[in-house]
């Protein structure tokens, strides 16, 4: 993966859980379970490239 490219997805995956975090009191409750459950997966995932890219 290229490293401009892992760039962009963490800070747009940051930036995702940020705004969801910011707007939690507007979602319904149903909507707010998923929205919470994609970008915990997301950041994870970005830690994990980050992870991936120093080791290699």
């Amino acid at each position: 993966m290229e490293n401009e490219s892992l760039v962009i997805y963490v800070i747009v995956v940051l930036c995702l859980g940020a705004v969801l975090i910011m707007s939690k009191d507007k979602m319904p409750p149903r909507m707010k379970r998923g929205m919470a459950l994609t970008a915990v997966i997301m950041i994870a995932l970005a830690f994990v490239f980050i992870i991936y890219s120093l080791l290699t």
